[in-house]
């Protein structure tokens, strides 16, 4: 039999029951700190409160708790250093640091652990490390509005080709599609926001699965941590990871938010488009090619955005076959949404400067910008206004497209016996909705490219983002 009190078995904090020690190659296996040493600040943050509470409670004295906090931080102070030792041995970064106090303070480090298990402590430290993270990442987003917010006012005024199907459909103001982004990129902040609510829930009490038969405080935790509820069931508390799951997806929908925005970028910036000037401190070049300047921060973007997706399926593939109350498989839950907010954060790290250095090319933009007949919808509006039917107007405006490709010629540049052949109220008062210029300047409606409508926009963003 083996002596409790020798051998590795005791050093295992679950280790009691165990007459035989954990074989080193399930060590290395099991092991996590690798990865979720990254989780001290916040099972540190989460301790000092559970420690507090504890006191509070009477379950340990107000001096072995002062004791516990002042242990914590000198640990997290080492931690930080780089000068704490790690080992697959202890398994995780919650053993590491209890491992650690306890060899400072004996009896009262052992006293930590009461009421708590590691399954409402990884799932308390785990919501408070994706909180943080939310918050990063909605500044970052911030940031990024606020570039695209200075390019739309650098450029107000600028006409340039809208698209549909990738052809040549309408023309709009620049700050208009500019703007756009704003727009996408706000609903993603929304879907933060409301992660972070779901997410702002403490399980920490809940034991590992059972709840506590001793007088503990959970709201005494909440408040200290600044969590704005408690969960109210106990089996759901230390198990549940819809919270990463849905993090994973808002930012794997912002990842392709970011990597329709790239994928634009990449087109307008080709010799083909030459609608926008990247800043060259963001590309690369080639190592055979002496004149390429590549998009690469662009295109690496658009293939970030692919880890993140993946990462919402393999989350969701992870807890579809689980049953109630907690897993050893949710410790594979962490690479993943780590991995997640790491990626959309170093694209956000450089996808605002980036927006601030890009300008557009106007004088390529006004070469071609009459191209592809975009005042034919502005033509057919002014004949609706004028009492034609709709799709009479439609008609009547498509056949005078196919005259105008026919001689390679823009609509302004048909005669009035030309159109006069098409529609016989005709009156040169129409040629004001031909022109690219025009035909912006026409819209009305509100959202509309309109300029007065985007010069309202503007204003509107500028207090938002503010």
């Amino acid at each position: 039999m083996t002596n409790p009190s020798a051998g590795q078995t005791p050093s295992k904090a679950w280790g009691g029951v165990f007459r035989e020690p954990t074989d080193k190659r399930v060590e290395a296996f099991s092991e996590s700190v690798s990865f979720d040493r990254r989780l001290a600040d916040d099972d540190i943050d989460a301790s000092i409160a559970h420690a507090r509470m504890l006191a509070a409670c009477g379950l340990i004295t107000v001096p072995e708790a002062d004791a516990i906090a002042q242990g914590l931080e000198e640990i997290r102070g080492e931690i930080r250093r780089g000068a704490f030792e790690f080992t697959a041995a202890k398994e995780d970064i919650h053993l590491h640091i209890e491992s650690a106090l306890t060899a400072r303070l004996g009896d009262i480090g052992r006293k930590l652990h009461t009421a708590r298990s590691r399954n409402d402590q990884v799932a308390t430290d785990l919501r408070l490390h994706c909180r943080r993270a939310i918050d990063r990442l909605d500044e970052g987003l911030l940031e990024l509005q606020r570039a695209f917010l200075g390019l739309a006012v650098r450029e107000q005024g600028l006409v340039i080709p809208g698209y549909t199907h990738l052809r040549r459909a309408q023309p709009v103001l620049a700050s208009h599609q500019v703007l756009g982004w704003c727009e996408k990129f706000e609903r993603d902040r929304s879907r933060l926001a409301d992660c972070r609510r779901r997410t702002n829930v403490l399980p920490l009490g809940s034991g590992a699965l059972a709840g506590s038969s001793l007088p503990i405080d959970r709201d005494h935790v909440a408040e200290a941590l600044g969590f704005e509820g408690v969960a109210a069931n106990s089996l759901d508390g230390a198990s549940d990871r819809d919270f990463v799951c849905e993090l994973a997806f808002v930012i794997a929908l912002t990842m392709t938010h970011l990597s329709q925005w790239a994928e634009e970028w990449i087109l307008y910036s080709t010799q083909e488009f030459g609608f926008l000037r990247l800043p060259e401190g963001f590309c690369t070049g080639s190592s055979i090619m002496p004149q390429k300047i590549n998009p690469d921060v662009l295109e690496l973007v658009r293939g970030k955005s692919a880890r993140a997706i993946g990462n919402v399926q393999a989350l969701l593939v992870l807890l579809k076959g689980l049953p109630t109350a907690y897993n050893r498989d949710l410790q594979e839950d962490k690479e993943t949404i780590f991995d997640s907010i790491d990626t959309l954060e170093a694209v956000l790290g450089v996808a605002a400067p980036l927006v601030a250095g890009t300008s557009f090319d106007h004088a390529r933009i006004a070469a071609t910008l009459e191209r592809g007949h975009l005042d034919a919808t502005s033509l057919m509006e002014a004949l609706i206004t004028a009492g034609v039917p709709q799709r009479t107007a439609h008609e009547t405006v498509g056949h005078l497209v196919r005259r105008a490709m026919t001689r390679g010629v823009s609509l302004a540049e048909l005669s009035d016996e030309e159109f006069s052949r098409e529609w016989a109220g005709w009156t040169a008062a129409l040629r004001g909705a031909l022109g690219a210029s025009r035909a912006v300047e026409r819209m009305a409606s509100f959202g509309s490219t309109a300029p007065a409508r985007v010069a309202d926009q503007i204003v509107v963003w500028q207090r938002r983002l503010a």
